[in-house]
């Protein structure tokens, strides 16, 4: 059983000769900005769950429930800041070793720690940003939500009439094919493969490692609890990605 300072000298010394770097982080980076994990204890989901996507586009009533929910969460997500973790992406990012970055999140803190947008592939979408559900068109949220808060039941698309909420994924509803296009892209042109703050056990994202470790690319893995591929990583660390992530960043720097 190696101590944690091995795992990390481990872990730095691939980092080290990466210069392709591909992340993916799931809800395990953000829960250290005060937004619970869906599985979590304190999540909101235990006690109120989640509308479908078919539910969604079938039912007044579903969508109703959808934007109470929406409306209980928006504050705990507005105020959530990046943490250590997510800036220390952004220094990978400054060093020229990130390809790419994959988030399970659609909180928009990976953005606002820093990294380029153009980089970052949003699997599940963002709550930043209103999509129609039927001719995509996208919009204000904030608008939109001001036509909630008013008191408009239903909200609808102006061009197209489609049904109108978060651009995030429901359960039920696919990945955009665009997203996880680029997504399997930055897996199957990286160096190294590093996992943060993901359990593994949502697809797609739980088989983009896999596509790395198909070509013997190293595999590491940051997360509290343990996932179906710690077998196969090179190094597996069950800490938290707020305490790594700067460690490894600055023996990076030291050593550079």
């Amino acid at each position: 059983m190696l101590s944690l300072q091995e795992q990390l000298q481990d872990a730095a010394e691939l980092l080290q000769v990466s210069h392709k770097i591909v992340v993916l982080t799931g809800a395990g980076i953000s829960t250290e900005s005060g937004i619970p994990d869906f599985r979590g204890p304190d999540s909101y989901w235990r006690t109120h769950p989640p509308t479908s996507y078919r539910d969604f586009l079938n039912s007044t009533e579903a969508r109703r429930q959808y934007w109470q929910s929406r409306r209980a969460l928006r504050q705990q997500i507005g105020n959530a800041r990046p943490n250590h973790a997510h800036h220390a992406l952004k220094h990978l990012e400054r060093q020229q070793r990130l390809l790419g970055l994959i988030t399970q999140n659609f909180d928009g803190l990976h953005q606002d720690a820093g990294n380029n947008p153009q980089r970052i592939v949003e699997l599940h979408g963002t709550s930043r940003v209103a999509a129609c559900t039927l001719c995509g068109m996208r919009s204000s949220i904030e608008e939109l939500q001001e036509r909630i808060d008013a008191g408009e039941i239903d909200p609808c698309c102006e061009q197209c009439g489609g049904y109108l909420k978060s651009a995030t994924i429901l359960f039920g509803q696919r990945v955009p094919d665009a997203e996880l296009s680029r997504a399997r892209s930055y897996a199957e042109e990286c160096d190294l493969f590093l996992v943060v703050g993901s359990s593994l056990k949502v697809t797609p994202a739980s088989t983009l490692p896999r596509l790395a470790l198909r070509r013997n690319i190293p595999l590491i893995i940051i997360n509290l609890e343990p996932t179906s591929l710690d077998s196969l990583a090179d190094v597996t660390i069950h800490e938290k990605a707020g305490d790594i992530l700067p460690a490894l960043v600055t023996m990076l720097i030291a050593d550079a």
